[in-house]
């Protein structure tokens, strides 16, 4: 009796470990990022970044240059900015923002994914983590999405963003050149947007 107590107890206490991890992170849903959504004038939110991603991947897995594990980089996209409930936004163009970058973010990862039981913050961890490496094909897949979304949203938005913070065209194409890691398909659809951005004024060369 006293040693069926004691796991239900430590059932229990997983269990509400998962619970205030899960609570923690609808504060992703208030992290604003600098583009807007496609169909709206407000600006998008981490929470709807990833839901989005994750739809993108489902869809698009088999333009991806490998075979990938649709399930590991769907689990990829749904944590991969987490960590900016603590760190929040780093802008992409912001040079300054990007020096510490990494410590803030993996400050943030040990305390938000340790809220949960060991072994599911340890998986948490890893994946964020590989995702953060861009070394496997699930994490160069995950990463062409991150880059293509915000990048078809801007197009859509005339320029907002670019507009908004000076960005060039030479930076776009930098910034996302490494979507070819992850998809030379995805790359091509890319560049097409990048092209049409400077022809229709939403992009400065």
């Amino acid at each position: 009796m006293g040693s069926h107590s004691t796991r239900s107890d430590e059932l229990d206490n997983e269990f509400l470990k998962q619970m205030e991890f899960l609570i923690e992170i609808d504060k992703l849903k208030n992290i604003e990022r600098k583009t807007k959504t496609i169909h709206g004038e407000r600006l998008e939110n981490d929470a709807e970044h990833s839901w989005h991603l994750a739809m993108m991947a489902l869809v698009l897995s088999g333009q991806a240059n490998q075979e990938v594990d649709l399930l590991k980089v769907i689990k990829m996209l749904l944590v991969h900015d987490i960590v900016e409930i603590d760190a929040g936004d780093t802008f992409a163009y912001d040079a300054l923002g990007h020096e510490d970058k990494w410590e803030r973010e993996n400050a943030a990862a040990k305390r938000i994914f340790g809220l949960l039981p060991s072994d599911q913050a340890q998986e948490l961890i890893e994946l964020w983590l590989e995702f953060e490496k861009k070394e496997t094909k699930e994490a160069k897949f995950a990463s062409s999405l991150d880059r293509l979304q915000p990048l078809i949203h801007n197009h859509l938005n005339e320029g907002h963003t670019w507009k908004k913070y000076g960005i060039t065209s030479g930076q776009v194409m930098k910034r996302n050149a490494e979507i070819a890691n992850g998809s030379e398909k995805l790359w091509d659809y890319a560049q097409g947007i990048i092209q049409k951005s400077v022809q229709q004024g939403y992009l400065n060369e």
